[in-house]
């Protein structure tokens, strides 16, 4: 774990999916050694009730998760200056990050991971694809940051 930065913002599309996935698990597996946050390029949906669903098979709450944008984590005090590494889960929430990191000397990495709204028909089918992102998200999560702490995690 000697590679924890101590500050981690991970971002996507609207902070309700992928980037509140990661910001659950990495406080699930590393504990307080890190401060933590999420955001995403716009704030115009809830938590998602399937991302809610497929954390908590793994021990990782999402149900007091409140979606925000990156304006709106500036206006409450989280200032982007502030993270040691920047975390980019789309497009669109890596081309904010950059421009707005551009003045700042701050890590901007992109995990392109699978955005699971809109696939399957079915709950199962849902259930399914969210499971393959939670997963991809948990693989990055691992072998960029190493083993979680077994005290973390229970």
């Amino acid at each position: 774990m000697a590679d924890l930065p101590s500050s981690v913002l991970f971002c996507c599309d609207h902070n309700a999916v992928r980037s509140p996935m990661a910001e659950g698990m990495m406080k699930a597996f590393y504990g307080h050694a890190a401060y933590i946050q999420s955001a995403g390029v716009r704030n115009d949906m809830e938590i998602d009730g399937f991302s809610i669903a497929v954390c908590r098979e793994i021990g990782v709450e999402l149900d007091r998760h409140r979606a925000r944008s990156f304006d709106e984590m500036q206006e409450w005090g989280d200032d982007l200056s502030g993270f040691d590494l920047v975390v980019a889960l789309s497009p669109a929430s890596q081309r904010q990050a950059l421009e707005m990191t551009r003045y700042f000397h701050l890590d901007v990495e992109y995990w392109p991971v699978l955005d699971p709204t809109g696939l399957g028909e079915s709950r199962e089918a849902k259930l399914a694809a969210y499971r393959q992102t939670r997963e991809q998200i948990r693989e990055r999560i691992v072998s960029r940051f190493g083993p979680p702490d077994a005290a973390a995690t229970g």
